[in-house]
């Protein structure tokens, strides 16, 4: 096109030589001359937009690989998913959760044969020192859809492999907690086995699982069978109020008692306990959480009553986001069956005179405390300590006076699953008849969360 444009210019121009022309007919030839090349720019970058449009295009057959390896990815995915799903009669959503655990642990010579002893012995033995896989933890979790009333119900139950004694081959399966839970918006019913209503906090620890760390020692937390009703609700400006109630079982036969008494003692016993908590959240990571507990129940043994009650409060405090404060404080009698009040001194049957008896409840206070500090995403350090502390005038001479325990742990996250930890803890126990034995133990974990 260029070429035959040049041709009529030079055409044009030759029949000027011939004849005059003027400059109206040359300005008219200039301007079509610029028509014709802006056109050709034109069409020359529609040809070169339809090329690159061209290459970008895939042969239908290309697309069709592509299509059938998606095809294949999908199928895999379905097929490893069938394999490692857990699936439940009713067909209601299960998630299996739990953690392995691995504790290497040395204890002291007053540590006795227990893996990570709550008291230590008032004789010296041998170092108790080895590995075991008996605190870890399996259970399931799972759901219902909605029920009556707008309603939705849960439930969980966790075992682990603690009891059978200390030997490798020995473990048996235990029943750690469970729980049934339906949840109307506000308000909540559960029943099941859980910490006690009015103490659910505990410090934070791989070296103790098999039993609440700081047990005997200022930390309420024996699991028990139990029915509470929870109630929810704003107060505003940032604060909530959550309350518990309920009724639960107490574990009687874990309190000292001479044998010649040991049949007159009922080993289950109804409780009744409540725990009001009130939370302020400052901003996204800042919180206060307080809130006091009771807990009444009576024991009955050698053909008397014996009260029980105790007064809590627990608190959760982060005023920085790497920082928390959390604990427990109680005072009250008769709290053996909890798992640590008294030193497992619930009550003491007395003899003042021939074929008289009296019972009394050993009264006691106590509690524990920890700092926690959140050094990165993977790394934390946790310092706890706690003590129970008896009435010394509602013992026997041989009796328990005190138990005092302190730890530092720091945990590692070797990935979003695997945690490595190394705790120290001491604990002293000290006897009316004057000793007053320590046991050190040390302890290295590595925990697979599932």
């Amino acid at each position: 096109m260029r070429t035959c444009s040049l041709f009529l210019v030079f055409f044009v121009l030759g029949a000027g030589t011939a004849r005059p022309q003027t400059a109206e007919m040359l300005k008219a030839i200039q301007q079509r001359l610029e028509r014709l090349e802006r056109r050709n720019a034109e069409l020359l970058d529609e040809v070169r937009q339809l090329r690159g449009e061209l290459n970008g295009l895939k042969p239908p057959s290309a697309r069709l690989d592509e299509v059938e390896e998606d095809l294949q990815l999908q199928a895999g995915r379905l097929a490893e998913q069938e394999q490692v799903k857990v699936e439940s009669a009713q067909k209601v959503p299960v998630r299996l959760t739990g953690m392995l655990l691995f504790n290497a642990f040395r204890n002291t010579a007053h540590g006795g044969a227990a893996d990570n002893p709550t008291t230590a012995q008032i004789n010296a033995g041998p170092v108790n020192a080895g590995g075991t896989l008996r605190q870890s933890v399996v259970g399931l979790e799972f759901h219902g859809p909605e029920a009556i009333l707008g309603g939705k119900f849960r439930g969980s139950f966790m075992l682990d492999l603690f009891s059978g004694g200390g030997a490798a081959l020995n473990s048996q399966v235990r029943l750690r907690t469970a729980s049934i839970e339906g949840q109307w918006g506000t308000r909540g019913f559960m029943v099941g086995q859980e910490k006690p209503i009015f103490a659910p906090r505990e410090p934070n620890s791989l070296a103790q699982v098999g039993v609440s760390p700081l047990t005997a020692a200022g930390n309420l937390w024996r699991w028990r069978p139990q029915v509470r009703f929870e109630q929810r609700f704003s107060l505003g400006s940032g604060l909530d109020f959550r309350g518990r109630i309920g009724v639960s079982q107490t574990s009687e036969e874990v309190a000292r008692i001479p044998v010649q008494f040991a049949s007159t003692l009922e080993q289950k016993r109804p409780a009744l306990e409540g725990h009001f908590q009130i939370g302020r959240r400052f901003d996204d990571t800042r919180r206060l959480e307080i809130a006091p507990g009771f807990h009444f129940s009576t024991t009955h043994v050698a053909g008397a009553a014996v009260p029980s009650s105790a007064f809590s409060l627990d608190w959760f405090v982060n005023p920085h986001r790497k920082l928390e404060f959390t604990g427990t404080l109680f005072t009250g009698q008769n709290l053996a069956k909890l798992g640590s009040g008294g030193v497992s001194q619930g009550f003491t049957i007395l003899t003042p005179r021939p074929g008289e008896i009296q019972v009394i409840p050993v009264r006691t206070r106590g509690g524990w405390a920890q700092v926690t500090y959140l050094a990165t995403s993977r790394l934390s350090f946790n310092v706890y300590g706690g003590q129970d502390d008896p009435n010394n005038r509602d013992l026997l001479p041989n009796g328990t006076a005190k138990n005092l325990a302190y730890a530092g742990n720091v945990f590692y996250r070797l990935a979003h699953n695997v945690v490595a930890g190394a705790e120290v803890s001491r604990v002293r126990t000290q006897f009316l008849s004057g000793q007053h034995p320590a046991n050190t133990h040390f302890d290295l974990s590595l925990a697979y969360l599932f």
